[in-house]
């Protein structure tokens, strides 16, 4: 086949692809709600890109500073300052970088898992879905947060065993997720098709099954991430998530506690910052819930 009939094959399904897409975004742009979201998700990730490097960490960020100890929101420091003199809005902004970091990194390394044993469990089905499936009902019969406070302290307190953590207590939702659309995509004719003309079962779950089971996933990948951000804010509340001195919204709510009662600022802006993320990720991800439902097309 020559080149130029290759590309006209493969021009109506770009084509599809693309007209796809503008239809699920026109619909993402009629929720308000879900722009809104989506545009302070923007600003919060281009915040954590930015700060490592508009903000120098030692100087300004850990330095101690007694002498500006407990002030007030001024016009020289916008959020007002801590016990030890450290800038509150610099501090809220280095902590986006941490949180949505490891937020991203965790829901990554879970989603992955995820999407390998779901896929398994629901493309072959039988044994292969009773095993996997019962495993992750073991998981899902240990709360969370309390999976997670336990790998943190058998482990240590620190980031990379923090992220294993949350990865290990997310993995379960994902493959159920991944399983359910699975099973639902596995028995359409596009999966019968290859299946005739001999392809692979991995060829078949990559390449078929999974691009056309998209939806649900990137909607709880978006909720999970927001899920994962809290989760991380509230182990290092009770001193197990980031080790100090490194500035992390929930470190932060907690080392404010003893000052609440006088210089409430010191918790108000860390806890504002921490449900302006979460919100403005669950506004997201139902707006893309919505956007992605075949049955509002």
């Amino acid at each position: 086949m020559s080149n130029a009939s290759a590309k006209n094959v493969n021009a109506p399904a770009d084509i599809k692809k693309k007209s796809q897409f503008v239809e699920v975004w026109k619909r993402l742009c009629r929720n308000k709600t879900a722009v809104l979201g989506l545009v302070i998700v923007a600003l919060l990730t281009l915040m954590a890109i930015l700060s490592p490097i508009l903000i120098d960490y030692e100087t300004q960020v850990i330095k101690t500073n007694y002498s500006e100890a407990l002030q007030a929101p001024s016009a020289d420091h916008w959020f007002g300052t801590d016990e030890m003199g450290r800038d509150i809005l610099l501090r809220v902004m280095y902590g986006s970088t941490v949180s949505l970091s490891i937020g991203v990194v965790t829901v990554a390394v879970s989603l992955t898992v995820g999407l390998i044993l779901g896929a398994a469990a629901g493309y072959f089905g039988g044994k292969t879905d009773m095993i996997i499936m019962r495993i992750m009902d073991i998981f899902l019969a240990i709360p969370g947060t309390l999976l997670a406070i336990c790998i943190v302290a058998s482990l240590g307190n620190s980031i990379p065993n923090l992220v294993i953590a949350q990865a290990v207590s997310s993995i379960p939702t994902f493959s159920r997720v991944v399983r359910g659309a699975v099973i639902t995509a596995r028995d359409a004719d596009y999966v019968e098709a290859a299946r005739a003309i001999g392809a692979k079962d991995a060829t078949i779950i990559f390449h078929e099954v999974l691009p056309n089971s998209l939806a649900p996933i990137i909607v709880q990948t978006t909720l999970q991430v927001a899920s994962v951000i809290l989760s991380i804010a509230g182990l290092s509340f009770i001193g197990l998530g980031i080790p100090a001195p490194r500035p992390e919204w929930g470190a932060m709510l907690s080392g404010a506690r003893a000052y609440i009662r006088d210089y409430s600022y010191m918790c108000l802006f860390p806890g504002l910052a921490i449900m302006t993320t979460i919100l403005s990720l669950n506004l997201l991800g139902d707006g893309l819930r919505d956007a992605l439902d075949p049955r509002l097309r």
